[in-house]
């Protein structure tokens, strides 16, 4: 069994723990503006961009109050409190340990903000220490910090290590009806968000997000099946069959990440080797890959269910080219990679070999993104 602590290390440092969630807002900024180009491209749909922007936004959140709970790191808080854990080999981003501990905090959050001084009275009690000791307050600077992250935490809206499947209705009424169904996990083996989206026709009697008893088993179900080892026809297939009035046209997989940056991760490969020549300036030394698997139904078969009924089975399209879709379970799989200028124009000149399939967004701090 390999070590997986070899491959995390903390971020006890101030201003490298601060660089490292500065460098994650730019980005996930810039991956929300890729999404709106894919919608432009028709890759997305209006609904699925929606839904994908949500649960940017949602890491985004996630992130943002980790860089409050961790934003005192390395300073002498008066208690011992650990440093933000990331993978530095797999993905860059926090381990799937700090989502699960921010989960249990987000259970306790209100206890502890009715325990702990308002931020009014905090800030009082700072300007005081500033003026009336001349010394700078760190502990109350400390307690602020945390009390800013609790709150976070009782906004909601994060993204956690597991976010449960919704149902959006798409169109249609009895006996067909159309949802997108979309769930988010955390990959505990990759430590990184993972996004899927479900088109589904319901030819059940009761429409699925109001049917007391196939919504909840869906939901188990679908939860189950999210494991970043499955291919996606397994998923696909299974549903198929465990849901004879649910019939799975569409299924897409979003994985966000890894992150590669020259100053905290330790990835080997063309990438890093790129971000090293590149010597980026502070807040563009990184790169962040994004995959797209898509699997879709090419038709329809029936098959006996029972002794006098039949039930709709779907026929998956694999992708055709070299036999690779029995080997990825998918009807297509995009990889793309988001960079900003400097190391696109290093990659540019270096042309590693496998890049020429991937495509790259190039994206600038006004907001630019182009694509090649």
């Amino acid at each position: 069994m390999t070590d997986t602590r070899k491959d995390h290390r903390g971020l006890p440092d101030t201003q490298a723990s601060r660089r490292y969630f500065a460098k994650f807002d730019k980005i996930l900024t810039h991956l929300g503006r890729v999404a709106a180009m894919l919608h432009v491209e028709k890759r997305l749909t209006k609904d699925e961009v929606e839904v994908v922007a949500r649960y940017v936004t949602s890491i985004a959140l996630t992130f943002r109050a980790l860089s409050m709970k961790y934003l005192l790191v390395g300073r002498d808080t008066g208690q011992f409190f650990g440093s933000l854990t990331m993978d530095v080999k797999d993905s860059g981003f926090p381990t799937t340990t700090e989502l699960l501990v921010m989960a249990n905090d987000a259970a306790q959050a209100e206890q502890h903000l009715k325990t702990m001084p308002s931020t009014d009275a905090l800030k009082d009690q700072m300007v005081a220490e500033i003026i009336g000791d001349q010394s700078i307050p760190t502990r109350l600077q400390f307690s602020l910090s945390q009390r800013l992250y609790y709150e976070d935490l009782t906004r909601g809206k994060l993204f956690w290590a597991r976010n449960d499947p919704q149902c959006l209705w798409l169109d249609g009424v009895e006996p067909r009806r159309r949802y997108l169904l979309h769930w988010g996990v955390y990959d505990s083996q990759l430590n990184l968000p993972t996004i899927y989206l479900m088109e589904v026709e319901d030819s059940g009697r009761d429409a699925l997000p109001k049917d007391d008893r196939r919504w909840p088993e869906v939901q188990a179900h679908l939860m189950a099946q999210s494991l970043g080892g499955l291919k996606l026809l397994t998923i696909a297939q299974g549903f198929d069959e465990t849901f004879d009035h649910l019939h799975p046209k569409r299924l897409r997989r979003f994985h966000i990440g890894p992150m590669y940056s020259h100053s905290f991760t330790q990835q080997s490969g063309p990438i890093r080797d790129v971000l090293e020549q590149a010597r980026a300036p502070e807040g563009q030394d990184w790169a962040l890959a994004w995959t797209l698997e898509e699997l879709a139904s090419e038709h329809v078969r029936e098959e006996k269910s029972g002794w006098f009924s039949r039930v709709e089975r779907e026929v998956f399209a694999l992708d055709p080219f070299a036999g690779r879709g029995a080997e990825t379970g998918t009807t297509t799989t995009q990889r793309m990679v988001i960079m900003p200028e400097r190391p696109f124009q290093v990659l540019s000149e270096r042309n590693p070999p496998g890049f020429g399939s991937v495509r790259k967004f190039v994206v600038s701090d006004n907001g630019r993104v182009l694509s090649y």
